[in-house]
């Protein structure tokens, strides 16, 4: 079986690498590219053509979320894993909504990282304990009772 190609984007150089580096440890995951920004993301996905993408939400030029929404949109799109030091409700309804398969926060554990890739490029949606909580409640709420 091919490893699962990976690009990681992240404005901070340092998360970056990081991740990359961290990825990199694992037989099955490769990095094949990093980004600086969301821009760079997509030119780094139709050059690289990555099974799963990393994307920070918050990034300078173009934001994760349009990144996101611009190579979800495309013919052979990769599997977005949404990364973010913020969990705030907004970002991952934005996340969704644009194509992102899964949402994490960064202080993710490596091994729940590794995980979430392999789900991820697997073909199946992943989101953090506490999003799926509060997407869960959101659900009931709006929920329309007999």
């Amino acid at each position: 079986m091919n490893p699962v190609r990976i690009v990681v984007a992240d404005d901070q150089e340092v998360v970056r690498a990081g991740f990359a580096a961290l990825l990199g440890t694992q037989p099955d995951l490769t990095v094949v590219g990093t980004a600086a920004d969301g821009g760079e993301a997509v030119a780094a996905c139709a050059r690289l053509r990555p099974d799963v993408v990393l994307m920070d939400v918050r990034m300078p030029v173009r934001d994760g979320i349009e990144a996101t929404r611009e190579l979800t949109a495309g013919p052979h799109p990769p599997r977005v894993l949404m990364l973010t030091t913020f969990d705030l409700d907004e970002h991952v309804y934005d996340a969704l909504v644009a194509g992102a398969s899964g949402f994490l926060v960064k202080d993710v554990t490596a091994e729940r990282l590794f995980d979430a890739v392999r789900v991820i490029a697997g073909g199946e949606a992943l989101l953090a304990p506490g999003v799926t909580r509060r997407l869960i409640g959101e659900f009931a709420r709006l929920r329309t009772r007999p």
